[in-house]
């Protein structure tokens, strides 16, 4: 049942049975149909979560009713509300299916309890951490000195085939453009590599 999950740790780290045991006892599984809320703007925010199959997005929504797309999760990724979780306040974004999906979520309580019992997940946790906070710094370097097409092509590094599993409208949003000057990047890059 947790083989998604246990592969992806075993990446980084080896855990015996009895670790497995330990980690999987703390995990919930969530299945979400498309469209479908993992977190609610106002919520409590009281797991993290693992996608073991199918994506996921993470937006705010500004006063006047905008989405505003700051993460994409598909397989193998971590999501939350990640200011609301550590600082265990109210989500300020939601997260929704784009796509079918299971979740295996993990409370910060049982996540530091999991930390002092088996120290090799605080290794885990923190390389992943750290990677997202990499991410999130190249990310938002790339938003303040690189061309649309730049970060497009960033985008297509960072969530390979998510192109295919998504609207274009939802990567147009993630980017910061319009549906129509995707249309024309797009183009654009056809043209280029003729």
């Amino acid at each position: 049942m947790f083989e998604e999950i246990l592969t992806h740790v075993e990446e980084l780290i080896t855990l015996n049975t009895s670790e497995k045991e330990r980690f999987t006892a703390v995990l919930i599984k969530k299945k979400l149909r498309k469209k479908q809320f993992l977190i609610q703007q106002g919520d409590p925010v009281t797991h993290e979560y693992f996608v073991a199959n199918g994506g996921l997005k993470a937006y705010e929504v500004d006063e006047n009713g905008d989405e505003h797309i700051v993460q994409f999760a598909i397989e193998n990724w971590w999501i939350s509300d990640f200011k609301a979780f550590f600082e265990g306040g109210k989500a300020t974004l939601n997260i929704d299916a784009i796509e079918d999906s299971v979740v295996y979520g993990i409370s910060k309580q049982d996540l530091e309890a999991l930390f002092l019992a088996i120290p090799k997940f605080d290794r885990f946790f923190r390389i992943k951490l750290t990677a997202a906070f990499v991410a999130l710094q190249n990310r938002v370097l790339s938003a303040m000195d690189k061309s649309s097409g730049e970060r497009y092509q960033d985008f297509l590094k960072a969530y390979p085939n998510l192109e295919q599993r998504v609207p274009n409208y939802m990567i147009a949003n993630y980017l910061g453009i319009k549906p129509e000057s995707l249309s024309r990047i797009r183009k654009n890059l056809v043209k280029a590599s003729s």
